[in-house]
Protein backbone atom coordinates (compact mmCIF):
# COMPACT_ATOMS: atom_id res chain seq x y z
CA UNK A 1 0.00 0.00 0.00
CA UNK A 2 2.63 2.92 0.48
CA UNK A 3 4.31 1.81 -2.73
CA UNK A 4 0.69 2.80 -4.22
CA UNK A 5 1.09 5.67 -2.26
CA UNK A 6 4.13 7.18 -3.10
CA UNK A 7 3.84 5.98 -6.84
CA UNK A 8 0.77 8.20 -6.60
CA UNK A 9 2.24 10.89 -4.42
CA UNK A 10 4.88 11.28 -6.90
CA UNK A 11 3.28 10.95 -10.33
CA UNK A 12 1.01 14.12 -8.57
CA UNK A 13 3.59 16.43 -8.44
CA UNK A 14 4.89 14.98 -11.82
CA UNK A 15 1.21 15.98 -13.40
CA UNK A 16 1.12 19.40 -11.50
CA UNK A 17 4.72 20.51 -12.44
CA UNK A 18 5.23 19.25 -16.30
CA UNK A 19 5.95 21.83 -19.13
CA UNK A 20 5.70 19.29 -21.73
CA UNK A 21 2.29 18.06 -22.79
CA UNK A 22 3.02 14.96 -23.79
CA UNK A 23 4.70 13.65 -20.56
CA UNK A 24 1.98 15.17 -18.38
CA UNK A 25 -0.01 13.20 -20.41
CA UNK A 26 2.43 10.39 -19.87
CA UNK A 27 1.67 11.38 -15.78
CA UNK A 28 -2.04 11.06 -16.26
CA UNK A 29 -1.86 7.42 -18.03
CA UNK A 30 0.57 5.93 -15.08
CA UNK A 31 -1.65 7.83 -12.55
CA UNK A 32 -5.01 6.10 -14.00
CA UNK A 33 -3.50 2.27 -14.77
CA UNK A 34 -1.68 1.68 -11.15
CA UNK A 35 -3.95 -1.16 -10.22
CA UNK A 36 -4.51 -2.29 -13.51
CA UNK A 37 -3.46 -5.96 -14.75
CA UNK A 38 -0.50 -5.52 -16.96
CA UNK A 39 -2.43 -7.06 -19.81
CA UNK A 40 -5.03 -4.41 -19.97
CA UNK A 41 -2.17 -1.50 -20.10
CA UNK A 42 -0.41 -0.33 -23.21
CA UNK A 43 3.43 -0.87 -22.98
CA UNK A 44 6.38 0.57 -25.03
CA UNK A 45 9.46 -1.18 -25.55
CA UNK A 46 12.66 1.00 -25.40
CA UNK A 47 16.67 0.40 -26.14
CA UNK A 48 18.86 2.95 -26.76
CA UNK A 49 22.12 2.56 -28.21
CA UNK A 50 25.21 4.75 -27.03
CA UNK A 51 28.75 5.89 -27.55
CA UNK A 52 29.55 5.01 -24.07
CA UNK A 53 27.81 3.83 -20.65
CA UNK A 54 28.93 7.90 -18.92
CA UNK A 55 25.21 9.58 -19.26
CA UNK A 56 27.51 13.44 -18.56
CA UNK A 57 29.74 12.92 -21.41
CA UNK A 58 28.70 9.89 -23.92
CA UNK A 59 25.85 10.89 -26.34
CA UNK A 60 22.75 8.62 -27.44
CA UNK A 61 22.94 7.74 -31.19
CA UNK A 62 19.99 5.57 -31.84
CA UNK A 63 16.74 4.81 -30.31
CA UNK A 64 14.17 1.84 -31.02
CA UNK A 65 10.92 1.53 -29.71
CA UNK A 66 8.31 -1.71 -30.28
CA UNK A 67 4.78 -1.42 -28.58
CA UNK A 68 3.01 -4.28 -26.42
CA UNK A 69 -0.76 -4.16 -27.01
CA UNK A 70 -3.22 -6.17 -24.94
CA UNK A 71 -0.64 -8.04 -23.87
CA UNK A 72 1.01 -8.68 -27.80
CA UNK A 73 3.77 -7.10 -29.23
CA UNK A 74 3.13 -5.08 -31.95
CA UNK A 75 6.47 -5.51 -34.72
CA UNK A 76 3.70 -3.64 -37.71
CA UNK A 77 4.51 -0.29 -35.28
CA UNK A 78 7.98 -0.59 -34.42
CA UNK A 79 9.81 2.30 -35.26
CA UNK A 80 13.81 3.43 -34.93
CA UNK A 81 15.37 6.66 -34.87
CA UNK A 82 19.06 7.89 -35.27
CA UNK A 83 20.30 10.74 -33.53
CA UNK A 84 22.64 13.69 -34.29
CA UNK A 85 25.63 13.87 -32.13
CA UNK A 86 28.49 16.29 -31.77
CA UNK A 87 31.98 14.59 -32.93
CA UNK A 88 32.28 10.81 -33.46
CA UNK A 89 30.93 7.70 -32.46
CA UNK A 90 34.50 6.42 -31.99
CA UNK A 91 35.06 2.83 -30.96
CA UNK A 92 31.30 2.40 -29.78
CA UNK A 93 30.68 1.75 -33.27
CA UNK A 94 32.06 -1.63 -32.58
CA UNK A 95 29.26 -2.50 -30.15
CA UNK A 96 26.04 -0.83 -32.05
CA UNK A 97 26.98 -0.84 -35.99
CA UNK A 98 25.89 2.60 -36.19
CA UNK A 99 28.77 4.61 -38.13
CA UNK A 100 29.46 8.60 -38.72
CA UNK A 101 28.23 8.27 -42.05
CA UNK A 102 25.00 6.54 -40.59
CA UNK A 103 24.03 9.92 -38.72
CA UNK A 104 24.50 12.53 -41.94
CA UNK A 105 20.71 12.43 -41.91
CA UNK A 106 20.15 11.62 -38.94
CA UNK A 107 17.37 13.50 -36.51
CA UNK A 108 18.63 16.51 -33.66
CA UNK A 109 18.06 15.54 -30.56
CA UNK A 110 15.31 17.43 -29.51
CA UNK A 111 12.89 16.08 -32.31
CA UNK A 112 13.80 12.44 -30.83
CA UNK A 113 12.92 13.71 -27.33
CA UNK A 114 9.54 15.36 -28.69
CA UNK A 115 9.03 12.12 -30.93
CA UNK A 116 9.63 9.70 -27.95
CA UNK A 117 7.41 11.73 -25.86
CA UNK A 118 4.47 11.43 -27.86
CA UNK A 119 5.63 7.84 -28.67
CA UNK A 120 4.38 7.40 -24.81
CA UNK A 121 1.39 10.06 -23.76
CA UNK A 122 -0.17 6.35 -23.38
CA UNK A 123 2.27 4.05 -22.78
CA UNK A 124 4.55 2.87 -20.06
CA UNK A 125 7.96 2.44 -20.65
CA UNK A 126 9.66 -1.10 -20.86
CA UNK A 127 13.65 -1.51 -21.01
CA UNK A 128 16.17 -4.10 -19.81
CA UNK A 129 18.63 -1.96 -16.98
CA UNK A 130 16.40 0.79 -17.53
CA UNK A 131 18.03 3.36 -15.23
CA UNK A 132 20.82 3.58 -18.01
CA UNK A 133 18.27 4.79 -20.22
CA UNK A 134 16.16 7.15 -18.40
CA UNK A 135 19.48 8.71 -17.30
CA UNK A 136 20.19 9.24 -20.56
CA UNK A 137 17.40 10.56 -21.58
CA UNK A 138 16.53 12.93 -18.52
CA UNK A 139 20.53 14.20 -18.71
CA UNK A 140 19.96 15.21 -22.58
CA UNK A 141 16.64 17.04 -22.06
CA UNK A 142 18.06 18.83 -19.03
CA UNK A 143 20.96 20.19 -21.29
CA UNK A 144 18.79 21.47 -24.37
CA UNK A 145 17.69 23.88 -21.91
CA UNK A 146 14.32 22.52 -20.84
CA UNK A 147 13.01 21.82 -17.78
CA UNK A 148 13.96 18.88 -15.63
CA UNK A 149 11.96 15.61 -15.93
CA UNK A 150 11.57 11.87 -14.43
CA UNK A 151 10.29 9.35 -16.54
CA UNK A 152 9.56 5.65 -14.67
CA UNK A 153 10.04 2.28 -16.48
CA UNK A 154 9.55 -1.35 -15.95
CA UNK A 155 13.15 -2.72 -15.77
CA UNK A 156 13.00 -6.52 -17.03
CA UNK A 157 17.12 -6.18 -15.16
CA UNK A 158 15.37 -5.64 -12.00
CA UNK A 159 12.94 -7.98 -12.44
CA UNK A 160 15.18 -10.57 -13.11
CA UNK A 161 17.31 -9.95 -10.39
CA UNK A 162 14.81 -10.35 -8.15
CA UNK A 163 13.83 -13.57 -9.43
CA UNK A 164 17.07 -15.03 -9.30
CA UNK A 165 17.90 -13.51 -5.63
CA UNK A 166 15.01 -15.69 -4.65
CA UNK A 167 16.92 -18.94 -5.85
CA UNK A 168 20.56 -17.79 -5.56
CA UNK A 169 21.96 -15.80 -2.81
CA UNK A 170 24.93 -14.82 -5.37
CA UNK A 171 24.35 -14.01 -9.00
CA UNK A 172 27.23 -14.84 -11.13
CA UNK A 173 28.94 -11.75 -13.31
CA UNK A 174 27.06 -11.31 -16.66
CA UNK A 175 24.02 -13.29 -15.47
CA UNK A 176 21.61 -9.96 -15.60
CA UNK A 177 22.79 -9.33 -19.43
CA UNK A 178 19.98 -8.87 -21.67
CA UNK A 179 20.99 -12.62 -24.04
CA UNK A 180 22.00 -14.29 -20.21
CA UNK A 181 18.27 -13.42 -19.12
CA UNK A 182 16.74 -15.15 -22.10
CA UNK A 183 18.16 -17.89 -22.15
CA UNK A 184 17.15 -18.51 -18.81
CA UNK A 185 13.09 -18.43 -21.02
CA UNK A 186 14.44 -20.47 -23.77
CA UNK A 187 14.09 -17.30 -25.62
CA UNK A 188 15.91 -17.15 -29.07
CA UNK A 189 19.60 -15.04 -28.58
CA UNK A 190 19.55 -12.09 -31.50
CA UNK A 191 23.36 -11.60 -33.21
CA UNK A 192 22.33 -8.10 -33.88
CA UNK A 193 23.19 -5.32 -31.25
CA UNK A 194 20.57 -2.54 -32.57
CA UNK A 195 18.36 -0.47 -30.53
CA UNK A 196 15.34 -1.97 -32.33
CA UNK A 197 16.09 -5.67 -32.08
CA UNK A 198 17.45 -4.93 -28.37
CA UNK A 199 13.98 -3.50 -28.21
CA UNK A 200 12.21 -6.23 -29.40
CA UNK A 201 14.25 -9.02 -27.37
CA UNK A 202 13.16 -6.68 -24.07
CA UNK A 203 9.74 -7.24 -24.78
CA UNK A 204 9.92 -10.66 -25.61
CA UNK A 205 11.62 -10.82 -22.17
CA UNK A 206 9.15 -8.98 -20.25
CA UNK A 207 6.36 -11.20 -21.88
CA UNK A 208 7.81 -14.15 -20.22
CA UNK A 209 9.23 -12.97 -16.94
CA UNK A 210 5.23 -12.05 -16.46
CA UNK A 211 3.98 -15.52 -17.44
CA UNK A 212 6.20 -17.32 -15.44
CA UNK A 213 5.17 -15.00 -12.55
CA UNK A 214 1.81 -15.91 -12.51
CA UNK A 215 0.60 -14.22 -15.99
CA UNK A 216 -0.19 -10.86 -17.17
CA UNK A 217 -4.39 -10.89 -15.71
CA UNK A 218 -2.53 -11.32 -12.18
CA UNK A 219 0.08 -8.76 -12.22
CA UNK A 220 -0.78 -5.02 -11.37
CA UNK A 221 1.41 -1.82 -13.38
CA UNK A 222 2.31 -0.90 -8.87
CA UNK A 223 3.96 -3.98 -9.16
CA UNK A 224 5.90 -3.54 -11.62
CA UNK A 225 6.99 0.26 -11.12
CA UNK A 226 7.96 -0.18 -7.43
CA UNK A 227 11.14 -2.56 -8.58
CA UNK A 228 13.41 -0.10 -8.36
Amino acid sequence: MFKQWWLGYRLKGLIKNSKLAALKAHYEYLSKHLNRPISEIKLLALDIEMTGLDHKKDQMVSIGVIPIINARIQPQFAQYKLMKIQGSVGQSAVIHGVLDKDLADALPLEEVLQWLFEQCTDKVLVAHHAQLDLKFLQHSLAGSGTHPFSLLAIDTLIIEKERQLRKHQVLKTGSLRLNACRERYNLPIYNAHNALTDALACAELLLAQLNKMGGLDKITLVELLSKR
